[in-house]
């Protein structure tokens, strides 16, 4: 089949602007071409992509579906309560907010909803798997607040909840965090409940990276534990990049007012809507099926990895996201991560637990499966993945740029067979 002209795809784009369609061609291309392997990325549907180009950009509606600040609401009050509908009845929370602009003004707004400046907040540490916003020190939550960390064991690379719970009894925090941006393994919502109940604290599941897999049975709800849920609307959920905050009744007040006025004007409308369609296709039984599949693949490659000597932290996973620790490579992880993209496999170089080495020179690489399963890459073909990263990995030690060039190949033979969701490439 032949390949559409820009002009073809986006022609007012390209009558109006050719040097940023070109740019918008060159993504496109990439982004068919490479081997997304970035758990933080994943491709959209079509419908989900065109639902963020749509005429509800035109329209500005500070405030809450029946009270807005704006007239000529009618439609969007819709879209707003049809995107919470879905996401409460999906998550199955009380209340749901759907306009937070992106993962970090979500947690801010947690902040303002239950914490004044000072207030003690307990999160993960950055460097063993959190995020900046769950207290980290160049953060504003970790300036404005008082941030206190808790990490992995050294043996196991696990959370350890006894130490969760002594830094609680000790400290007090106000909200605690549980959740991550390189956690490999399920988190204990159950645990980290019973922790925040007997200090009175807030539970917030920040479940940005895991929020599809929750959706589609893949990973334990938060559901019947968390106070707050946060979450990212792409990642494993497949949506545009946006944000939610899932609470209990109690909080919903709290929740709203603290994501407008408090924190942002007018919600980006043309993104609602793509999130009540991304919600939707969560909703339907294949992306269960995606879900597993997405754990499945992990794991696979995992394993794969493993046997060619790679050094898991924590031993596996039991969700999307693998961390790989390459000391025992000899090969720092910013180098891998370079080396590994000239060949067109696409991760990014990540802190591990305990890394000597500094967080913009790591010894690791963070990959995960969400994008290569929506490409329709199967378990079976994970060994080739292991390999091509222990080719490339290996070729980055020793420099060989010709053997990074034949995985380059190799790789995109396998895109061109596997075609990514939503590309309108053809």
């Amino acid at each position: 089949m032949a390949v559409r002209t820009t002009e073809d795809r986006r022609p007012a784009l390209s009558a109006a602007d050719p040097e940023l369609a070109a740019l918008v061609d060159a993504e496109e291309r990439l982004q068919a071409d490479t081997l997304r392997l970035i758990p933080s990325e994943n491709y959209v549907s079509a419908a989900v992509l065109e639902a963020s180009g749509t005429v509800l950009q035109n329209k500005y509606s500070e405030g809450y579906p029946g009270r807005r600040y704006y007239e000529g609401q009618q439609v969007i009050d819709q879209v707003e309560t049809l995107a919470a509908e879905r996401a409460r009845a999906l998550f199955r929370m009380d209340h749901a907010n759907v306009q937070p602009y992106s993962g970090s003004p979500a947690n801010l707004a947690v902040y303002l909803a239950f914490l004044e400046p000072g207030d003690t907040v307990l999160g993960m540490s950055l460097p063993m798997g959190g995020h900046l916003t769950h207290g980290w020190g160049v953060s504003a939550t970790g300036t404005w607040f008082r941030g206190v960390r808790y990490g992995v064991r050294r043996d196991t690379g696990r959370v350890d909840l006894d130490e969760v719970r002594d830094l609680a009894r000790a400290e007090r925090p106000k909200v605690i965090f549980c959740g991550g941006t390189a956690v490999p393994r399920v988190v204990d919502f159950a645990g980290f409940a019973e922790i925040a109940r007997e200090v009175g604290a807030v539970l917030v599941a920040d479940v940005a990276h895991i929020a599809g897999l929750i959706a589609g049975g893949a990973h334990p709800s938060p559901a019947p534990y968390a106070d707050v849920v946060s979450t990212t609307t792409h990642k494993t959920l497949r949506g545009p990049r946006g944000a939610m905050l899932l609470s209990r009744a109690e909080h919903a007040k709290a929740i709203d007012r603290a994501v407008f006025p408090g924190l942002q004007g007018g919600p980006h409308n043309q993104t609602t809507a793509a999130i009540a369609v991304a919600l939707k296709e969560a909703a339907a039984p294949e992306f269960g099926a995606y879900a597993h599949q997405v754990v499945a693949n992990a794991r696979a490659l995992g394993e794969e990895l493993a046997a060619r000597g790679f050094d898991l932290v924590s031993g596996g996973t039991d969700n999307h996201l693998l961390l790989i620790d390459l000391t025992g490579k000899d090969v720092p992880g910013k180098v891998a991560a370079k080396a590994l993209d000239r060949a067109g496999i696409v991760v990014n170089h990540n802190s591990v637990p305990y890394d000597p080495r500094k967080p913009f020179d790591p010894s690791g690489i963070r990959i995960g499966t969400p994008a290569l399963t929506s490409r329709g890459v199967p378990a079976s073909q994970m060994g080739a993945v292991a390999q091509w990263i222990d080719r490339v990995v290996d070729a980055a030690r020793t420099g060989d740029e010709t053997r990074i060039s034949e995985v380059r190949a190799e790789v995109k033979a396998m895109m061109d067979a596997c075609p990514a969701p939503g590309l309108p490439l053809v």
